[in-house]
């Protein structure tokens, strides 16, 4: 891995030279007469933390446009698990490389997913150097022959990336996995040290079953089995109040937060405001590339921004550096990766943006830009752990 000095690049207001060293920024601030294998003149252009999307569907590109317009339930029963049954491995491969390709493009060198036939997307992660937690699917339809494979996979993970890839245990939600398989989930996240992916309370329409099967709302539900904890990221947590907010943040729940998709799908708008206030950990995901129907989180970030305070009736809710936050560092740090922000020491994740793109001037704020004005397509480069992922708009493979 060569060496990377970023020359006269703008860095908190300032033109920086920053140093990569390995996979970690050495410098920041390097001299003038710093040197390194691979120089990259940084002029005209700032230097941001990238984006991690903590809850997606990668191989989902597949099924991009094909069903919208429709509410959740239907869109699931009627089209995309009808279709998905038809999917071979060697599809979702195909499906992952248009996402791991797209995320890349936008500015992503992180994301949670969750679907099937893992090896496929494994192996494309691992090829396009970027980082991720896949998810092991579990659905009460498997029979106990592929629960018990999952499991056995979970147990023997050895990562293929050397230290950008992990798993995560994926019990898919309230309504397709019954509670002893919940319950095996969360043990099995916390005997082997992995995160546990779930879908909670996307709709007004789980919550109404949870009532109906199990007399409590999906939060309530899990708490009592036991299933909520630090390793939980809660995707969507769209129809929960204020006591279901304050026991997620008790149990120190990650809530990934997909704002376009909750809109294109009507299933409701997340309560920023009483989540954060709760003290939860708001993260962003682009969910699958069939709800929303892209996989950008630069534009994920600024629905978040205005969803918030449209909701609130507040412009201050979720103001342009908490959103970025959001986007980023918080991802980071939810899947204990010490990046998400550029500093030394820190793991050299990284994303160069042009300036002199009409959308960034004048710059009176750069991050205000970056979060309302801008679009993906002003990002000339992409690091991640320290190797070049995209330059100059062109992808390194």
């Amino acid at each position: 891995m060569d060496d990377i000095l970023i020359k006269n690049v703008l860095l908190f207001g300032k033109k920086k030279n920053v140093l990569i060293k390995g996979n970690r920024f050495s410098s920041i601030s390097a001299p003038a007469f710093a040197t390194a294998r691979k120089v990259i003149d940084g002029s005209g252009m700032a230097i941001l933390p990238p984006f991690y999307n903590t809850h997606t569907h990668a191989a989902m590109t597949l099924l991009r446009g094909f069903a919208d317009d429709m509410q959740l339930h239907q869109w699931l029963h009627q089209y995309i698990w009808p279709f998905e049954e038809k999917l071979t491995a060697s599809l979702i491969r195909k499906g992952s490389r248009i996402a791991v390709r797209e995320m890349i493009k936008s500015g992503t060198v992180f994301f949670s997913d969750m679907y099937f036939d893992i090896e496929e997307t494994i192996d494309i992660v691992r090829k396009y150097g970027m980082r991720a937690a896949i998810g092991v699917t579990f659905v009460e339809s498997h029979s106990k022959s592929q629960q018990a494979e999952k499991l056995e996979m979970l147990k023997h993970w050895v990562d293929p990336s050397g230290g950008r890839i992990t798993l995560t245990v994926a019990p898919h939600a309230i309504y397709t996995v019954g509670p002893d398989l919940l319950q095996q989930c969360s043990r099995t996240a916390r005997d082997l040290g992995f995160k546990l992916h779930i879908h909670v309370a996307e709709t007004r329409t789980e919550v109404d079953d949870c009532l109906r099967d199990h007399g409590t709302t999906p939060v309530r539900y899990l708490d009592k089995l036991g299933v909520l904890g630090p390793e939980v990221i809660a995707a969507h947590a769209v129809h929960i109040d204020e006591e279901e907010a304050d026991i997620l943040a008790a149990r120190g729940v990650t809530i990934a937060h997909c704002p376009c998709s909750n809109q294109k799908l009507a299933s409701g708008t997340f309560p920023y405001k009483m989540v954060r206030k709760a003290g939860c950990r708001i993260t962003l995901g682009t969910d699958g590339a069939s709800s929303n129907n892209n996989l950008d989180m630069r534009e994920e970030m600024k629905f978040a921004a205005l969803i918030a305070k449209g909701a609130s009736g507040d412009p201050q809710t979720m103001p342009a550096a908490e959103a970025m936050e959001i986007a980023t560092r918080n991802g980071a740090e939810a899947f204990g990766i010490d990046a998400g922000v550029i500093a030394k020491g820190k793991l050299a994740d990284a994303i160069l943006i042009r300036l002199d793109d009409e959308s960034m001037k004048p710059l009176h704020h750069l991050v205000s830009n970056w979060v309302y004005a801008a679009n993906s397509s002003i990002i000339d480069t992409v690091i991640c752990d320290g190797r070049i992922l995209m330059q100059h708009r062109e992808l390194a493979i």
